[in-house]
């Protein structure tokens, strides 16, 4: 093992991966390896190799295959053809989505009971009905946007929109 300019062959071809993955190497470290792969012929041999084999695999390792391409371009449209509702999740049905949203607005309005409205309005002032308010309306807001959103068809041809 042969040392050019305070670097041995082994930590140049560590370098020589390690800067393959990732271009972070100090400029003065890629000088010092620029110049062992100058003086040393075998690490330079190496390199080289290195270089030819990372091309061959860019380029050469899969070769084209234009049967493939027509065959799989040929499923795609077909597929396309088909549509995409075949391919659609159910989701949950209409009276599930129902059913859920009755149960939240049940559950929005009746967790407030417990607590002490006339101290705390006392003690804050009319204020804190904003934020019980605000969540209430987003809570709904987006329940219903999820269940437009989902039964968007039903809803048209029920509606006749």
């Amino acid at each position: 093992m042969r040392t050019h300019f305070f670097m041995d062959c082994q930590t140049v071809m560590d370098m020589v991966f390690i800067s393959d993955k990732d271009d972070t190497l100090p400029f003065l470290t890629q000088m010092q390896m620029m110049v062992h792969l100058f003086f040393c012929s075998a690490c330079s041999q190496e390199f080289k190799n290195y270089r030819r084999i990372e091309d061959i695999m860019r380029t050469d390792f899969f070769p084209p295959s234009p049967d493939f391409e027509e065959i799989l371009m040929q499923r795609l449209s077909e597929e396309s053809e088909i549509g995409e509702k075949a391919y659609a999740p159910s989701g949950f049905s209409f009276r599930v989505w129902v059913i859920i949203g009755v149960f939240v607005l049940f559950s929005l309005s009746s967790s407030f009971f417990g607590m002490n409205f006339v101290e705390i309005a006392n003690a804050e002032g009319l204020s804190f009905l904003l934020p019980v308010g605000l969540t209430i309306g987003i809570v709904v807001t987006c329940y219903g946007a999820f269940f437009i959103g989902s039964h968007l068809e039903e809803l048209s041809s029920r509606f006749k929109l």
